[in-house]
């Protein structure tokens, strides 16, 4: 772990710490650690899906076959997923 040191209002402190315990987290901080981390995990899925997009469309223009496309995306899920 590491500390990090933000500003932040003290409105939005404390409606994290009401929230913080209705939601089943000991404090609010850490609340903002699982706001923190979901959010990033949604950007993170958004760009890495973007970024299969632009491969793919790059792969299509250099005559790569959607079929071999297909089997080499299916390959990478399944691979992923075991």
């Amino acid at each position: 772990m590491t500390s990090v040191t933000i500003c932040m209002p003290e409105d939005v402190v404390e409606d994290l710490k009401k929230v913080a315990p209705l939601l089943g987290f000991s404090g609010y901080q850490p609340l903002i650690r699982a706001y923190i981390g979901q959010g990033l995990r949604v950007d993170l899925e958004r760009f890495e899906s973007e970024i299969v997009t632009a491969l793919v469309a790059s792969l299509k223009r250099r005559g790569i076959s959607d079929a071999v496309i297909n089997e080499a995306l299916n390959e990478v899920i399944h691979t992923k997923s075991c």
